[in-house]
């Protein structure tokens, strides 16, 4: 079994990824990660869009612009842990879900619709923040591709909330913190 930990973390002690790792010590199975600040992610502009939308015409899903949405649509299960930023998530995470959201790789369409092509059949999400949740986009983005596009029927979010409110640092996150879990 794999499981695709994306790594979105992009602070070097980040409450976030202490409690994603300690998500993972409790999964069984061989862990791949991804880690989006060590990767040479970028948007999709007009230049790698026509390029993408080129090589998905002449059927060539070897190219290498495709290893991201690959290496994701052959994953068990998938782990995203990415701080609560401004309602959502770090930018290079979004930059990521371009790149994997292909059509012919991670969904196809079928009768207008898309159908999922993704192995995993769940995903976690973990985040962090310093104050309260009211709204989380970012989960509710990433449930929304995965379940309407990638075919993941099974999603969860954890999340640790107010930790700047209540001055818990890193290591203290799994202790001290009040960490709900979202389905």
């Amino acid at each position: 079994m794999s499981i695709l930990f994306i790594n979105a973390c992009v602070r070097e002690n980040s409450r976030t990824l202490v409690l994603a790792k300690n998500i993972l010590s409790q999964m069984s199975g061989e862990i791949i990660e991804v880690n989006l600040n060590e990767e040479n992610i970028v948007p999709l502009n007009r230049e790698l869009l026509e390029k993408r939308e080129r090589l998905i015409s002449d059927e060539n899903k070897n190219d290498p612009m495709f290893s991201y949405a690959t290496q994701f649509a052959k994953a068990d299960e998938i782990v995203i842990a990415a701080p609560f930023w401004d309602l959502s998530f770090p930018a290079i995470l979004k930059a990521y879900m371009e790149q994997i959201t292909v059509s012919g790789i991670t969904f196809e369409y079928i009768k207008g619709r898309p159908q999922g092509l993704c192995k995993a059949k769940s995903l976690t999400y973990v985040t962090t923040s310093g104050g309260p949740i009211f709204a989380d986009f970012g989960y509710e983005y990433i449930k929304a591709l995965a379940k309407n596009f990638y075919g993941i029927s099974e999603t969860k979010a954890y999340r640790a909330m107010n930790l700047d409110v209540n001055m818990i640092a890193a290591e203290d996150v799994l202790t001290k913190a009040d960490i709900s879990i979202v389905e």
